[in-house]
């Protein structure tokens, strides 16, 4: 029964660690990523598809990322869901692929993708907290219906803690990381 509520707790925790990981990497840097885009939804065949499943995305060179759409007729609507996206970017095309160059940013825009990145880790910080709030509420409820004995569930709770602890200094790390590199020139 302890050991269910911690399983399903670091569950929880790994999921919210790799969620973190996967929106900052769509956070754009000084230099051209695939992960800017690939997950970009764009209105196709009378519904939306994130970009990686229309088309193949690749950087041959540090500022520029190549889509080539697996459907020609798929351009311009590929086109639009860039221009629509947030990221700042310009597409052009020649009528079989989309060249996507990525300026440097500008000093102003770094401190606002800061910004964004603390907000994101912090909005992470905030769901790892109720998610330990629950576990612990499961923790007592089993102790309250006398399927664990009251060291056990300050073991848990400790237990419990203590991967929380873990957690928030990852998701800590992994947001000054995204920093540094948003800042790097």
């Amino acid at each position: 029964m302890l050991n269910d509520v911690i399983t399903e707790y670091e569950a929880h925790l790994k999921k919210a660690t790799e969620a973190l990981r996967h929106h900052l990497a769509s956070i754009r840097t000084g230099r051209a990523s695939a992960g800017l885009v690939e997950h970009l939804h764009v209105e196709a065949y009378g519904t939306t598809m994130p970009l990686n499943q229309l088309a193949n995305i690749s950087v041959p060179e540090a500022r520029m990322i190549v889509i080539q759409p697996y459907d020609a007729s798929m351009i311009k609507a590929i086109e639009k869901a860039i221009q629509q996206s947030d990221l700042g970017l310009n597409p052009s095309n020649d009528g079989r692929i989309i060249r996507l160059p990525v300026p440097p940013l500008t000093e102003e825009r770094r401190r606002e993708l800061v910004k964004m990145v603390r907000h994101r880790v912090e909005e992470v910080k905030i769901s790892v907290r109720n998610q330990r709030r629950d576990a612990i509420d499961d923790l007592k409820k089993l102790e309250a219906e006398k399927l664990i004995s009251e060291d056990d569930l300050h073991r848990g709770q400790e237990r419990i803690q203590q991967l929380t602890d873990r957690c928030i200094r990852d998701l800590e790390q992994i947001g000054a990381e995204k920093e540094a590199e948003v800042m790097a020139v």
